[in-house]
């Protein structure tokens, strides 16, 4: 009768906050909504989730005020709740009796994990503290203990409270980190501990300076694997937040990763996707965030940075710490390098950590466990021998489940626009990118061409978004090159994105040649597939004329790739009258027309112009030859009048490129297709044998 007398005062104190009117809470709701968190009430599992929602909805309301600037909103919604809860859990935690006791403990402990800085403040509060640790030490009941522990692991996780933690709490920590009887109690303690001190060193250290590694945090590290292979997942809540408090120092992901049994244990937390009902009702989402925040951060690459800014780094470290700290450090650092990380990712994929990411995704909707998910697989698929194990283990479904979520919570998406994702949420569709790189369509996406059309959007956003660095654009470019092979269906709506073509046409012009070549590539696929895109290289405008002669320009780089990819083009284009003219128009303004298709046939016959210093002719190919007798023939046999043909012809001899033909169909070129040649003898005869 208690549970159903709770449970409905709970529901009509949301009913009343999302009412809204600066609702206040009465002295009866406050002890409900306090009463709620107990850890000892049996009715736990039912009431203290929507007890979180109450007390969530309520530091929202708590949250709305008119004051501007961040800063003063904060303390205003800080003092707000202060105020509201200040009474009620002084009242409880200044008791002597247990129940009141924990009642109060439970609360505060909740109240950190929604409005931290309102918990902070009553944790602040004089005597709250002392009164709490003499109780405990009064009576040592295995339960407020428990509850103790778990309160000051949330408050040494924030710099103002660990300056209320005396040395006499911290023994008591380690003496409950070290008993054995109670594994919960011996978590709960450790995951105290080690936020204490990773935070301490952070508070007592300069911006840069290297965290000083100590053994009592190895020793608790070790204390908090055995808990996790030993005990039941329900036990093991407090162990996967201090592993992953202490899984981000490199010696610790040595171990984790080495470490099989605990390995295959951490796994089994998350049950196979096929429980999910079972696993949505009973599992911890906490849990869950936890287990995939470990594995992210023993798999994860450490940022990429230059040598310059990686020397930088060293002097920094030189100048901050002593020898031996200097040695710590780069033996750290050596434990993080990319062959470590490639390694430790080798050993949970042997462990069997693919399956993980499919029903993680499936037992929470949590966005953090989300975004960790894409972060881990972009790891593991960096490595080309991996991304077939990814695809098989559904890795692409995970990451399109996982991109699905971040664009359809943005708002610029209703709009058309393109969403301002944050580099986390471009995590996911960089790994996806990587996955559609080296492979095929079908082998990612599977036969339903839906999922391929599904793609285009989040790479398209990948390639345009204002904070993507130049690998991610170059990789959702290649992954969209790859796409637009499949069909012209696809190339179509490839070419039909949202501004896709002006940045791709942007980054022809971009000085890193990887990027050149590959949107290079890209355009070539997209005239050749897409109307859209054909018709904006052979209109009759002037912008279609600048746009090929950006592809002259091209077919004329060092890069043999982005030859190929812009000559191809050229070739395509100048199956219109449009094309032809801009470039026989060029060739009269400019005189670089013919000797670029020259150099693509037969370099060897460039005329010099007797300058020592001149550069060497380019090397041809038998691809290039080929595209360079496509352009030609085209545009020869496009000229409709006799004065036109009659300085075609001259210009054709001043550039060699007569010779160039003569030599190919004599067979003295690279090329001996019977099919080429012919065409080659159609364009020679175009010029000159034409009336």
């Amino acid at each position: 009768m208690a549970e159903n007398t709770d449970d409905q005062r709970l529901n009509d104190i949301l009913r009343k906050i999302q009412a809204g009117s600066n609702y206040k809470l009465l002295p009866q709701e406050i002890a409900c909504l306090t009463s709620a968190f107990l850890s000892s009430r049996s009715d736990a599992s039912n009431v203290r989730p929507k007890a979180y929602v109450v007390l969530s909805a309520l530091c929202q309301e708590a949250r709305k005020t008119k004051e501007k600037g961040k800063e003063k909103e904060n303390d205003v919604s800080t003092k707000t709740l202060t105020k509201i809860f200040a009474p009620t859990v002084l009242n409880y935690l200044g008791e002597t009796d247990e129940a009141s006791l924990m009642t109060g403990i439970c609360f505060l402990t909740a109240l950190f994990q929604v409005e931290p800085l309102a918990a902070s403040s009553l944790f602040s509060e004089d005597g709250l503290v002392e009164n709490m640790m003499d109780a405990v030490d009064l009576s040592p009941s295995a339960l407020l203990c428990q509850d103790v522990a778990h309160l000051l692991g949330q408050a040494c996780g924030h710099k103002s409270c660990r300056t209320i933690i005396t040395p006499q709490i911290v023994r008591w920590l380690e003496f409950k980190s070290q008993q054995t009887s109670d594994p919960v109690l011996q978590s709960a303690a450790s995951v105290a501990l080690i936020k204490y001190k990773k935070g301490s060193a952070t508070d007592n250290s300069e911006a840069g300076a290297i965290e000083v590694r100590d053994s009592q945090t190895d020793d608790l590290a070790r204390k908090l694997v055995d808990v996790v292979v030993t005990q039941d997942a329900t036990s093991c809540t407090d162990a996967v937040e201090g592993l992953a408090y202490v899984s981000t120092d490199p010696a610790v992901k040595e171990s984790l990763s080495q470490n099989f049994t605990f390995l295959k244990k951490l796994f089994t937390l998350i049950p196979s996707s096929k429980n999910k009902q079972k696993l949505i009702s009973e599992q911890n989402a906490t849990q869950i965030f936890g287990v995939i925040l470990i594995i992210c951060n023993i798999i994860s690459f450490r940022p990429r940075i230059s040598e310059e800014q990686k020397q930088v780094e060293k002097l920094k470290r030189m100048t901050k710490a002593g020898k031996e700290l200097s040695e710590a450090a780069e033996t750290a650092s050596l434990l993080d390098n990319d062959d470590h990380v490639k390694k430790r990712i080798r050993l949970l994929i042997e462990a069997g950590v693919l399956p993980v990411f499919s029903s993680a995704i499936a037992a929470t909707d949590s966005a953090g466990v989300r975004l960790n998910v894409g972060k881990c697989l972009l790891s593991i698929v960096e490595e080309k021998e991996n991304r077939g194990k990814v695809l098989q283990a559904g890795g692409a479904k995970v990451l399109h489940s996982i991109i699905k979520q971040v664009l359809s919570s943005n708002p610029d998406i209703a709009r058309q626009n393109q969403p301002n994702l944050t580099p986390a949420d471009l995590e996911a569709i960089q790994a996806l990118a990587k996955l559609a790189i080296t492979s095929s369509p079908v082998q990612v996406f599977g036969p339903n061409v839906g999922m391929i059309y599904d793609a285009i959007r989040p790479l398209s956003c990948l390639l345009q978004n204002s904070g993507s660095n130049l690998l991610q654009q170059f990789e959702a470019i290649m992954a969209l090159t790859n796409l637009s092979s499949h069909s012209p269906e696809v190339a179509s709506r490839i070419a039909a994105a949202n501004g896709l073509l002006n940045k791709v046409e942007l980054l022809l012009l971009e000085e890193h040649t990887l990027i050149r070549r590959a949107s290079t590539e890209l355009i070539c696929n997209l005239i050749a597939g897409s109307d859209e895109a054909f018709q904006r290289y052979t209109g009759d405008s002037p912008n279609s004329v600048n746009k090929i002669h950006i592809l002259l320009a091209l077919s004329d780089e060092n890069d043999l790739p982005t030859r190929m990819a812009a000559s191809g083009a050229l070739a395509t284009v100048t199956m219109t009258p449009t094309a032809c003219n801009a470039l026989l128009a060029l060739q009269f303004e400019k005189h670089r027309f013919l000797s670029l298709m020259t150099q693509l046939i037969d370099p060897s016959v460039l005329k010099k112009d007797g300058n020592e210093e001149d550069e060497a002719p380019l090397a041809t190919d038998p691809g290039l030859v080929h595209r360079g007798i496509v352009c030609i023939h085209n545009v020869f046999k496009s000229i409709n009048d006799t004065q036109t043909r009659e300085k075609i012809q001259k210009e054709a001899a001043d550039s060699g490129l007569l010779q160039a033909i003569g030599n190919l169909i004599k067979g003295q070129g690279v090329v001996k297709d019977q099919v080429i040649l012919h065409q080659a003898a159609e364009a020679l005869q175009a010029l000159i044998g034409s009336k």
